[in-house]
This record gives structure tokens, sequence and C-alpha cells, in this order.
């Protein structure tokens, strides 16, 4: 079982749905990550930075989930990086209301030594520079390096994000960041060009209507599970990516086979926690709820056949 290091943010969200609106609570890429992988028994360690704000119940909730929190530094002097945002009604868009960097804004991320032989990494959407010094801080290459980006350092950092790019194995965006990056409007062509700037393996994420996965000539799209209630999309697609890398860390088979059950694995995990705000679904989530959605999920893409 290869250990999972994921590198992102451990952060304060306040959350404004048509369902509902939330004060402070707990989010980050780096939390959706921990929780989503914490599903599948393995070593996670969760590498980011807190202010003296963060409440030491949340650093106790994740090492009860077997989380290793060793990485994520407490800055006491310092406020927590926090986000703000509304949703549409389609809760595909939103807007940011508030941006608060805080620590986060001279963030630099120190790998723990037990961490360093970790088999997957996971870069959260931080900076492609951060991103880049993770790696640089491991021992050896580990054996899939998973990224996750976003318009905003497409914008800013284009060139640091293309360096990073060719180090790594798996990208994971969304289909509007796929097209922004590539050019290209097609995604499957968009794919095309996204692996010729490094990435072996493109995951474009498509919300409620799926994700796909690109290897070389070979695709394999696994759908959303049709909800009928979805309380808040925040941390959905780091879930998505949690559960991803969790399960390729437990099985230790980094093939494209068996990345399509990571596919639906991620996709699974991601279907409990827009049902709640924030992490609290992930919190609470027990395997057996995983287990009988998974029935869900086959009885939704299996079918039979004649091809003459």
């Amino acid at each position: 079982m290869s250990k999972l290091l994921a590198v992102g943010t451990v952060a304060f969200d306040a959350i404004e749905t048509p369902f509902g609106k939330t004060d402070k609570i707990l989010g980050g890429s780096g939390t959706f990550v921990g929780l989503a992988a914490s599903q599948f028994g393995i070593e996670t360690g969760v590498v980011s930075v807190v202010g003296g704000d963060f409440p030491e119940d949340y650093l106790n909730m994740m090492n009860a989930k077997g989380i290793n929190t060793d990485g994520i530094e407490i800055i006491e002097e310092g406020k927590t990086f926090f986000w703000s945002g509304k949703y549409h009604n389609d809760m595909n868009s939103r807007d940011t209301l508030i941006t608060e960097l805080n620590v986060l804004e001279h963030f630099q991320p120190v790998v723990p030594a037990n961490f360093k032989d970790a088999g997957i990494v996971m870069l959260g959407n931080l900076h492609p520079l951060v991103q880049a010094s993770v790696l640089d801080q491991m021992n050896k290459k580990p054996k899939l390096i998973v990224l996750d980006t976003m318009n905003f350092w497409m914008d800013i950092a284009l060139d640091d994000l293309h360096a990073v790019l060719k180090r790594v194995d798996v990208i994971t965006i969304n289909d509007e960041e796929a097209r922004q990056l590539s050019g290209e409007y097609s995604l499957v062509n968009a794919a095309k060009k996204i692996h010729e700037m490094g990435p072996k393996y493109v995951v474009i994420k498509k919300g409620e209507h799926g994700a796909l996965l690109f290897h070389k000539g070979d695709m394999f799209y696994a759908p959303a599970l049709p909800l009928a209630e979805v309380f808040d999309p925040t941390g959905a697609g780091d879930t998505f990516a949690g559960g991803f890398c969790g399960y390729l860390a437990k099985t230790e088979n980094i093939s494209f086979d068996n990345m399509k059950n990571a596919i639906i694995y991620g996709s699974n995990l991601a279907s409990f926690c827009v049902e709640k705000f924030g992490t609290e679904r992930m919190q609470e989530l027990k395997s057996e709820e995983v287990q009988k959605r998974l029935q869900a999920f086959k009885k939704l893409t299996q079918f039979d056949i004649e091809i003459s």
C-alpha cells in the first residue's frame, strides 16, 4: 500500500447556495482530499498552513480519521486562509465574494520526513512554484504525481505551470480550464495538446456531467450519479481527486484500466460531498454507504449489448 502525500489548502469557507448559507466552516483542497482518501485506510499526509485561529478540534478530527497533520504548519500570530462564495441557481457557477490569503500568501510547504518517500503525490490547486517545491523535497520520484490547477494560475503564472506540468503524470482540471490551457474547444483535442505538455493522463471534470479520462489514444467516461438534492458543490472536485488518488494508493496499480476504477471511486465520493455544506458529509461518511452507492454506479453504467 502506497503512502499518499496531499498538498493543498486547509481553510475556512463561508458559502451561500439556493439552499442556505453558512458562517465560517472547515474547507480547503487539502482537507477534502484527505477526508476522501481516509476512506481507503491508507497512510495520508496533508501539507498545508493555518493560523492561530484554526481550531485544534479540526486537526484532532483529521488525526482520528488517520490523516497525518504533521505537515500542517501553524502560524500562531497569523490568520487562516478564508474564502467566501455564492452559488447561482444552476449550482455550476458561482461568484467569489471574499478571498483572504492570510498565512497562505507566504506559504512554503515542508514535506515531513516520513512522507518524502510517498508513492503518490497529489499537488492541490496552488501556485505552480509551490507545487514544484514539493517535488524538489521528495527523496525519489513518486510512482504517480497528480496535479490540480485553475484558470487563475494560467492567467498569472503560465510559464511556471508549463514547467511543473513536465514533471507530473496526471492532471485533473475542469472542461473550461482544459480549453483555456490548450486553446482547443474540443475536449478530445484539448487532451491531446495537454498530453504534449507532459502529463500522460488527462482527467477532465465536468461537474454534474461526470469526468473524462484520456491516455494516449484511449478514452474513458464516468457519469456523475444523478442526485435528488445538491446542497453545496464546494470541494467536490477535491473530493474526486482524493478518491482517485486514495484508490490508486490502496491498490498500488497505476495502469489505465485501474484508473478507470479510480475515476468511479472518485465520482462516487464526490456525490456524497455535495449533499451537505462544507466537509460535514465527508466527516460522517461510513464505508457501508460508499459500497452501497458504488452498486448504484455499477447499475447506472453497466449494460449488455451484442455487437456483431
